[in-house]
């Protein structure tokens, strides 16, 4: 039996073309870009097509966007065996992390995927990565499961773990990278899948979906010199409920006595505050020298190896769950669906 697959064109790249006058890439349509790839008649599934109008740039990504299309998902979950979700690469990390936490006990891959260059042009990696992200989204394993239940993201040869994946290029083939996690699956001669990696949902249970979202959530990043009256501007921001704070190492912060204090301040009040490394490699640890130890004295959660998309869109998951900011402390420090390591 063919299985089938619904392939998602939200925008990105992959679809666009370049305006002769003006020199710069405008997206077509989505026909269009399937006549580009006629290896995809070759395969033994059916591919059917859904097109978000107008296709949104991925700078121009949002909440709203990433129910609209959890929506879709979720609406046509039992006609298909699988996704492939055509994404912009500016913000793909951020969508594949959000809907990683929005399909609670997905059963089926939600496989993202894109390019750097159009897939008309003559060099574009489009091809490769569309063509290899269908088959991953239609593989099965022997008992007619799903080979790779999660969401993930499919670029230059490798499948990431959606919500552990960050964008490391602008310019190389290779855009993404999971620095924290192996890769799901490689792509050579044959795909090899790391079975032992790959997330293993209940079969028997229903993916649920939760399409709310709550974005009163802030990034910022400490730096030398940073102003306290900056922080202490943000940390009063009234709607505001949670803060990630990008640190230093294994998770530090200067020991300013003001920074502190406003971090309690902060907690005090309800906010939840996230604590990430701004290294892309290597978890928050912040009992590991003083600095750290200081914010977790003042509430500061850590983030463990989280990334700062996961991070951000599990806080927005969490808030539009629940209300109580002890409850959404308690819920970071669980992996929900792989996203950090316990």
């Amino acid at each position: 039996m063919k299985s089938k697959i619904l392939l998602i064109y939200t925008g990105g790249t992959i679809g666009m073309n370049r305006n002769p006058q003006t020199g710069a890439l405008e997206p077509f349509d989505f026909e269009h870009l399937l006549s580009r790839v006629p290896e995809l008649e070759q395969f033994q599934t059916e591919i059917a097509t859904y097109q978000f109008q107008p296709p949104i740039d991925s700078s121009d990504m949002s909440p709203d966007r990433w129910c609209q299309l959890a929506h879709v998902i979720a609406d046509h979950y039992d006609e298909y065996d699988g996704f492939v979700v055509l994404h912009g690469t500016d913000t793909m990390a951020y969508t594949a992390s959000a809907l990683s936490f929005m399909l609670q006990n997905l059963t089926k891959p939600v496989i993202f995927t894109g390019s750097q260059l159009p897939i008309g042009q003559l060099r574009t990696d489009g091809k490769e990565n569309l063509i290899t992200s269908i088959e991953l989204a239609a593989a099965k394993r022997q008992d007619g499961t799903a080979m790779v239940p999660e969401v993930g993201i499919y670029f230059n040869g490798h499948l990431l773990r959606g919500n552990r994946t960050t964008k490391q290029s602008a310019d190389e083939f290779n855009a993404f990278e999971s620095f924290n996690y192996p890769h799901l699956a490689d792509a050579g001669v044959t795909i090899s899948y790391h079975r032992e990696l790959i997330h293993q949902p209940d079969f028997h249970r229903p993916m649920t979906p939760q399409f709310q979202l709550d974005h009163n959530v802030i990034i910022f990043s400490l730096f030398p010199g940073i102003r306290e009256d900056l922080i202490r501007h943000i940390i009063a921001t009234p709607n505001l409920r949670a803060i990630v704070m990008r640190t230093f190492g294994s998770g530090n912060a200067p020991q300013s006595p003001w920074l502190l204090h406003a971090l309690r301040e902060a907690t005090r009040r309800g906010k939840v505050v996230v604590n990430i490394s701004q290294c892309l490699q290597g978890r928050v640890e912040m009992g590991r020298y003083d600095t750290g130890y200081q914010l977790q004295e003042v509430g500061v959660v850590s983030g463990r190896d989280s990334t700062v998309e996961a991070a951000v869109t599990k806080l927005m998951y969490l808030n539009a769950r629940y209300d109580s900011a002890d409850m959404v402390r308690r819920m970071m420090n669980q992996s929900l669906c792989g996203e950090i390591t316990i």
